[in-house]
């Protein structure tokens, strides 16, 4: 997939830019132990989870914005990639598809949510960050440079929790994950034209939402509409 230059306070969650090239099995060695998932192997399947399990747990984090919910949305998230491997035919990169079964837990759990009694805003966005960095964050970077990006990521990831679940899940998949229009699209199963005008929605709610706080940004441009 070509990089993109959206630029924005959406890079404070950005990951490097996974190619959607090839083969839907990816590598040789993730073909095998696909292959060998799919009969049953849990050893096999046990390294799927490795390889995948901080992409899946920091998807869920961001959608959910709770360390206890996207830890509870990343454990059924396998469990549901196990129990589904056979219907994996590759047609899709496996990335592609675990995010969709991501994206779907996600959703389910709101549904949920919704049923029981009401959490305030202040919960939703109460974010574990400490727990998040202790077992998931990079360290590599040092203390002036995490100095200054923390406020402007913690405040675009307490942004995004405010959006439509819908928006919420595309502006994830698209700059964080940073998969295509296309793959979104096969995930949500939306049309392409649903996904570019929901996330030029989500944009410009960003925008909106930020806008108190837009000297914070002046050095990265904002999250902006599609044009």
């Amino acid at each position: 997939m070509p990089a993109r230059t959206d630029g924005g306070a959406a890079d404070a969650l950005s990951t490097p830019a996974r190619s959607s090239a090839g083969s839907g099995f990816g590598t040789s060695e993730e073909r095998l132990l696909i292959e060998r998932s799919r009969k049953g192997e849990l050893d096999a399947f046990d390294k799927l989870v490795r390889q995948y399990e901080k992409s899946v747990f920091n998807t869920a984090y961001r959608l959910s914005g709770s360390y206890e919910d996207a830890s509870d949305i990343a454990q059924e998230a396998f469990v549901r990639a196990w129990n589904n491997l056979r219907s994996f035919r590759g047609d899709a990169q496996f990335s592609t598809w675990l995010y969709r079964i991501v994206t779907n837990v996600f959703l389910d759990d709101r549904k949920k949510k919704r049923a029981r009694p009401h959490r305030s805003l202040d919960d939703e966005l109460a974010l574990d960050e400490s727990s998040v960095e202790r077992q998931y964050a990079d360290t590599s970077p040092g203390p002036v440079e995490i100095a200054e990006g923390d406020e402007r990521k913690k405040l675009l990831e307490n942004a995004i929790a405010t959006l439509p679940e819908a928006q919420r899940a595309m502006v994830v998949l698209y700059h964080s994950q940073r998969l295509s229009y296309e793959e979104i699209a096969e995930i949500t199963g939306q049309p392409m034209g649903t996904v570019k005008s929901r996330l030029n929605r989500a944009r410009l709610a960003l925008r909106e939402r930020l806008s108190p706080v837009a000297e914070l940004f002046d050095g990265a441009t904002r999250p902006k509409e599609q044009e």
